[in-house]
């Protein structure tokens, strides 16, 4: 039952292990005219590579992590990361944040200070709590099979009693959102609301694979240019599933190469960064901060949790559950990256009293827009 403060302090070895790794890297060669259709250009990775090797600064960022007050727990046999930063207002709301992947806690970094700050930042305050799933980062490693995002929500649950808090808000993001929706069934006595951050994309591909929506470019609810735009959609989704595919099939036999090749690690989760932020942006750090993204890669690297986050990915997909079934609390939904299509297939008779609709951002709001994300968050809240 003890929560134990906790401090990042990576050893120095560790640190020179992956510069070594990184200069030693054997690049493949490149087919003349590949660009990102075909995976990470080698000219773009090399750079990002030299970038991590020569510019970034772990140990400046490691501060910036130590900042905020850490702690870890043990729950159901598995250690839990979680950071937990009160706010100076003694009524805040206690919001539970819970990242997806390819992300850890580090997701939320640029949003802590506005949501538990309104001297400064304005709107409500919350006490906030930012858990590291299970396998991920630095709730890493997982000692046994079975973490999924409904042993997760228990685990959530528990984690937030332990804390001392009678009632509490939640809000997620792709894996996230799942352990959220779990949460609601689980915990509804203590859940005051769940507030959901997607983007249409994402939508899309959860009505038809596990909303029990069947083809969503068939829904009535959608005019004719709407089921145009969601069969464009899905054409994108089949095109770049292949991380999806291996993850929820074969974990292990990637996470070889996440575990011995911090090069395999940055291209898996860039591409990503890329192809979920704004597409047609050049190279994603136009979106998301280059530091901060390459802290969530490299903690990844550094608690060697490539391996054991595909087989959370995994667990999931095969886990007996009742896909669909929805949460006993209110519910809101902030849909990032809108191109109006999100709401006919989610919530076609507007029974929700809060949706907002953004054209900014996408699949990281907390990286890439966080004053949107806290704007939509607070007034969700509010209404409760």
């Amino acid at each position: 039952m003890s929560v134990k403060p906790y401090k990042l302090s990576i050893p120095q070895s560790q640190l020179d292990e992956l510069r070594n790794r990184i200069k030693n890297t054997r690049w493949p060669n490149q087919m003349k005219g590949a660009s990102w259709e075909r995976g990470v250009p080698i000219s773009y990775l090399k750079e990002l590579a030299d970038y991590w090797l020569n510019t970034y600064d772990w140990r400046k960022q490691e501060a910036e992590l130590n900042k905020y007050d850490q702690f870890t727990t043990e729950i159901d046999g598995q250690l839990i990361h979680f950071f937990h930063v009160r706010s100076k207002e003694a009524k805040a709301t206690p919001l539970l944040l819970s990242h997806g992947w390819p992300s850890s806690s580090v997701e939320y970094l640029k949003v802590i200070d506005q949501l538990t700050n309104p001297q400064t930042y304005g709107g409500d305050a919350f006490h906030v709590v930012i858990p590291t799933i299970p396998g991920f980062g630095l709730s890493s490693p997982v000692e046994e099979t079975g973490w999924q995002s409904v042993r997760t929500a228990k685990a959530y649950a528990e984690l937030m009693q332990r804390l001392g808090y009678e009632h509490y808000g939640a809000h997620g993001t792709d894996i996230g959102a799942d352990i959220m929706g779990e949460l609601g069934k689980i915990d509804s006595q203590h859940l005051i609301g769940t507030h959901y951050g997607s983007d249409t994309q994402t939508i899309v591909l959860s009505v038809a694979m596990f909303m029990g929506g069947g083809d969503p470019s068939q829904n009535p609810n959608l005019s004719d240019k709407q089921k145009e735009r969601v069969k464009q959609i899905q054409a994108e989704w089949d095109d770049g599933m292949s991380y999806l595919k291996i993850q929820s099939t074969r974990p292990l036999t990637i996470g070889y190469g996440f575990n011995d090749s911090p090069i395999a690690q940055l291209a898996w989760q860039v591409e990503k960064y890329k192809a979920w932020t704004n597409p047609s942006d050049e190279l994603p750090e136009k979106k998301v901060d280059i530091d901060q993204m390459l802290t969530n890669i490299s903690l990844y690297w550094l608690t060697g949790s490539g391996a054991s986050a595909a087989n959370y990915v995994y667990e999931n997909m095969h886990a007996e559950r009742a896909w669909g079934t929805p949460s006993q609390v209110p519910t809101g939904w902030a849909v990032f990256g809108a191109e109006n299509i999100a709401r006919p297939l989610l919530d076609p008779d507007h029974h929700l009293k809060h949706w907002s609709e953004f054209k900014e951002g996408r699949h990281f709001p907390a990286m890439e827009v966080p004053e949107l994300l806290v704007g939509d968050i607070q007034k969700f809240f509010s209404e409760l």
